[in-house]
């Protein structure tokens, strides 16, 4: 199989591999662009019909002092081989879903889903419904299918930190006249007043405690087993769902194709270095947004990342003209 060449490989179709893509190409600098898992590939592809290949690893090599890159290309159902200096990896923090494995779950006959296959709840009014996790997706699932008639419960494993969303609002209006810090601490404040914090992501608040207060949306602990419709909890107390969906959330895929790298990405998928040269690895490898620095960092790391390629490339051309 012949190997195609490239300058650069940009691995994640989120925010990050186009902030990266587009930096490239401001500076005219070639490059091939893939997704890690094929359900990227349909959100996507209308807005980047290049965007055809899934990757399946990413190896450097030191003989060549290149990258081997094998994808496979979506429509042709063929692995690709790609030798490139340089990798970005812009899969992002959470790019594949978490599935929790219950003992027993596979035993239960009714529908068992990921959050993020979830729709909306018109389907279940009527139905027992379990939601497993409670972070901002769990809560908005629960408040959903109680909403279109469905009896929802909900796993909360741990506390919460909530903030209500018109704190949220108020906050927002301040923006204009007060620095981030100053609003970061004024919300904290007020969130005292209403619920207990823990230093976790917070959840916002859109109507579900409102539900769990009136008895329409039950909270439940961790599920220890399932079998058949029968969900057994922590509490050793056991319920019948008609359905599960696992607002379980997602984690970084990047460990799974990247091989070979123990400096740059940790086994969280996330950055190892310190902010601000958290981008930058070593053999030309790169990662943009893994440094929980949210889109403002996530923006800067694709200048930066597209700046040292310029400069490492304009290099080399000056040393071949000596």
């Amino acid at each position: 199989m012949k190997k195609k060449k490239t300058e650069v490989v940009i691995v994640g179709a989120g925010l990050a591999g186009l902030a990266t893509a587009a930096c490239l190409t401001m500076h005219a600098i070639p490059h091939n662009h893939f997704i890690t898992y094929i359900n990227d590939y349909v959100a996507c592809f209308n807005l980047c019909p290049h965007l055809r290949c899934e990757v399946e690893s990413a190896i450097f090599d030191d003989e060549e002092g290149k990258w081997q890159v094998v994808a496979r290309n979506l429509e042709a159902g063929e692995v690709e081989e790609y030798v490139a200096r340089f990798v970005v990896v812009a899969t992002g923090e959470n790019d594949k879903a978490v599935v929790p494995e219950f003992p027993g779950i596979e035993s239960s006959p009714g529908e068992v889903i990921h959050s993020m296959d979830y729709r909306n709840g018109s389907k279940y009014k009527g139905k027992d419904v379990l939601v497993v996790g409670c972070g901002n997706s769990g809560m908005e699932i629960a408040l959903d299918l109680s909403n279109f008639g469905a009896k929802a419960a909900i796993v909360v494993r741990n506390e919460l930190h909530v903030v209500p969303k018109e704190l949220l609002f108020w906050i927002m209006l301040l923006r204009k006249f007060l620095p981030i810090y100053l609003l970061d601490a004024i919300l904290l404040f007020l969130c005292y007043f209403k619920y207990e914090t823990t230093p976790i992501y917070p959840v916002i608040d859109v109507g579900t405690f409102q539900k769990i207060k009136s008895g329409h949306i039950q909270v439940l602990p961790s599920v220890k087993s399932i079998k058949g419709n029968n969900v057994r909890f922590k509490n050793e107390i056991s319920h019948q769902f008609d359905a599960i969906i696992l607002a379980t959330g997602y984690k970084s895929s990047a460990k799974e194709w990247l091989k070979g790298d123990d400096y740059l990405i940790g086994e969280d998928g996330i950055s190892k270095q310190k902010f601000p040269n958290h981008w930058k690895g070593r053999h030309g490898l790169y990662c943009a947004g893994l440094a929980r620095k949210g889109i403002y960092g996530l923006a800067n790391d694709a200048e930066n990342i597209a700046n040292d390629i310029n400069t490492l490339l304009k290099d080399d051309d000056a040393k071949k003209m000596n």
